[in-house]
C-alpha cells in the first residue's frame, strides 16, 4: 500500500434509547436540583407562587364576594371561592413554565443538554416536578389565606388531601401545554400573550368565581364543558361535601387527555430543537 488508510471516525450513536430507568431518573433528580438551585438564586422568582394566592384571595372575597354572597356574607364566598382558585394556581403557574423553557433557549442553556448523554425528555419532566412543587407551595398558602378567613373544612382532612391532590395532577397536565407554546413560539412575550389568550376565557368561563346557574345560557353550557369547571366542582365536593365522583372523573379524564395528545408532541419538539 502507497500510503495508510485514512478512515473517518464514527458518528456517536444517540444513546437515548438505551438509557434505563434507573439512569433516566438520575438524570431527572440532578435537573430537578439545577433548576431548584436556580430559583435559590434568583428568589424573585417565586413571587407569583408567593403573593398570587394572597393577592386573588383578598380581590375576589371583598371585591365580588359581597356582591355574590350578599353584603356581610363574605365567609360564605370563601368556600366557595377558595377551592375554585385550587384549580386557577394550577393553570396560572402552569404557564410560567412555558415562558421559561422559551428563554433558556434563547439564552442557550439548551446548547449544554445537546452535549450530554440524558434523555431530553428527562429535562422536560425535571421542570414539571419543579412547577409542580411551586403549585403545591402556592396552594398551602392560598389555603392558609382562607382558613384565615373563615374556610371551613366540612367533610375530612382526607378529603382536603384529595382536592389539593387533584389539582396538582390537573396542573402538571397543563404544564405540557405551556411547555409546547414555550418551544414553538419565537419569544417568551409571544408564548405569554398566547397563554393569556387561553387562560382568560377558561377561567372567567367556568365556575371558578360564580355559580353558573347565574351566567347566560350558553355560556352555562360551555362551563359543563369547562376542565377548570370540572377541577373547582371536584375541589369544592372534596371540601364541602356533595356529590363527587362526576367531577373526579372528569377532571382525571381531562388531565389524561391533556397528558396523552401534548406530552409526546412537546418531547418530539424538544429534540427536534435540540
Amino acid at each position: 500500500m502507497n500510503a495508510a488508510t485514512v478512515t473517518a471516525p464514527a458518528a456517536v450513536p444517540r444513546t437515548e434509547g438505551r438509557i434505563g430507568l434507573q439512569a433516566n431518573l438520575r438524570h431527572i433528580g440532578a435537573l430537578v436540583r439545577r433548576n431548584i438551585m436556580q430559583i435559590k438564586q434568583d428568589p424573585e422568582s417565586m413571587f407569583d407562587v408567593l403573593l398570587m394566592p394572597i393577592v386573588f384571595t383578598l380581590l375576589f372575597v371583598y371585591v365580588f364576594g359581597g356582591a355574590i354572597s350578599g353584603k356581610g356574607n363574605q365567609d360564605v364566598y370563601v368556600n366557595y371561592v377558595v377551592p375554585g382558585l385550587m384549580a386557577m394556581m394550577g393553570l396560572s403557574i402552569a404557564m410560567a413554565v412555558g415562558t421559561g423553557i422559551n428563554d433558556d433557549f434563547r439564552k442557550g442553556v439548551m446548547d449544554r443538554f445537546r452535549t450530554m448523554p440524558i434523555a431530553r425528555s428527562s429535562v422536560l419532566v425535571a421542570k414539571i416536578v419543579v412547577e409542580v412543587g411551586r403549585m403545591l407551595v402556592a396552594i398551602a398558602i392560598l389555603l392558609g389565606v382562607g382558613f384565615l378567613l373563615g374556610l371551613e373544612i366540612k367533610t375530612s382532612v382526607l378529603g382536603l388531601l384529595a382536592a389539593v391532590g387533584l389539582s396538582l395532577v390537573f396542573g402538571a397536565s397543563l404544564t405540557w401545554i405551556f411547555i409546547l407554546l414555550g418551544l414553538t413560539m419565537k419569544t417568551a412575550q409571544a408564548v405569554q400573550g398566547m397563554a393569556m389568550l387561553v387562560l382568560m376565557p377558561l377561567q372567567f368561563g367556568s365556575s371558578i368565581f360564580t355559580p353558573p346557574s347565574t351566567m347566560p345560557g350558553w355560556l352555562e353550557s360551555f362551563t359543563e364543558y369547562n376542565p377548570l369547571s370540572n377541577l373547582a366542582d371536584a375541589a369544592r365536593a372534596l371540601i364541602n361535601g356533595g356529590p363527587v365522583a362526576h367531577s373526579v372523573w372528569m377532571t382525571l379524564g381531562w388531565a389524561a387527555a391533556i397528558t396523552v395528545v401534548t406530552a409526546p408532541l412537546a418531547i418530539a419538539r424538544f429534540r427536534k430543537k435540540t
